[in-house]
């Protein structure tokens, strides 16, 4: 679990989030919605332990977490952030290597290439693995980064909970790889996994979140199922904009009313 109470962060004595309380449980993925400059990237930054809150309180598995011993979460918790590319020539599966990077000292083990095996395979990326990560397309580079941060934290753990978070991870990929990736990381999910993730795509939100949060200028707006956050209601007082949500078998559209 992640338990957030009264989180805030600022800079420059400006607010980016201010208030913001939330369970995160087990087993569920996480959407977090909302315009821009709402504070979402501020926000999963903070859930990641990239930014230190400035107020409020942050515990993993009930306990509060150190940020001074951050590297000690890297075994569980993994982050794909928007912009991850390198500026050195490396392999794909030596890349993919670098998730398992927490697991070992200096020479990784069986293990660890099994996994990394695995993992590409599960991806059906096996046809990059000796291309070098510099000349893929941006689409190619995110599905190789996601394989990164999935062997990071491939295994189940025997106590507490693993941590995937990931920061508008389909921005640059085409239509058929963000199904894809969104299907995968709902396979990803068991009663020990938590996922929370930012999205721009509301429809997507809608179709494959368990839980949404809608932030309006750093403060969460609402919370909770995907049809009632994403509500008209909702969508008009926060985007400004009139829509319809349409509800079909095995899926749900929000259809915005053109003026």
């Amino acid at each position: 679990m992640i338990e957030i109470k009264n989180i805030g962060y600022s800079i420059h004595h400006k607010w980016l989030l201010q208030n913001i309380s939330y369970q995160f449980l087990p087993g569920k993925m996480y959407m977090i919605c909302g315009p821009n400059g709402a504070g979402k990237s501020t926000l999963i930054k903070l859930l990641s332990l990239q930014l230190k809150p400035v107020t409020g309180d942050l515990a993993y598995n009930g306990k509060p977490v150190k940020l001074k011993h951050k590297q000690l979460y890297a075994k569980h918790r993994a982050v794909l952030s928007q912009h991850n590319d390198i500026s050195f020539p490396l392999s794909v599966e030596e890349l993919i290597m670098m998730g398992r990077y927490p697991h070992f000292d200096r020479v990784p083990s069986k293990k660890d290439f099994d996994i990394c095996e695995e993992v590409m395979k599960k991806l059906d990326i096996t046809i990059f693995r000796k291309r070098n990560y510099l000349t893929l397309s941006g689409g190619e580079k995110q599905r190789i980064q996601f394989a990164r941060v999935l062997v990071q934290i491939w295994e189940t753990p025997a106590e507490g909970c693993r941590y995937l978070l990931l920061d508008e991870p389909i921005s640059s990929l085409d239509l058929k790889y963000q199904f894809d990736f969104l299907k995968q990381v709902k396979d990803f999910i068991n009663d020990k996994t938590i996922v929370i993730a930012i999205l721009h795509d509301l429809n997507l939100a809608l179709n494959y979140a368990d839980e949404i949060l809608l932030l309006d200028k750093g403060n969460l707006f609402c919370s909770g199922k995907p049809s009632d956050t994403l509500h008209p209601d909702n969508i008009l007082k926060v985007f400004g904009v009139e829509s319809t949500l349409h509800q079909f078998p095995g899926t749900k559209l929000l259809w915005v009313n053109k003026k």
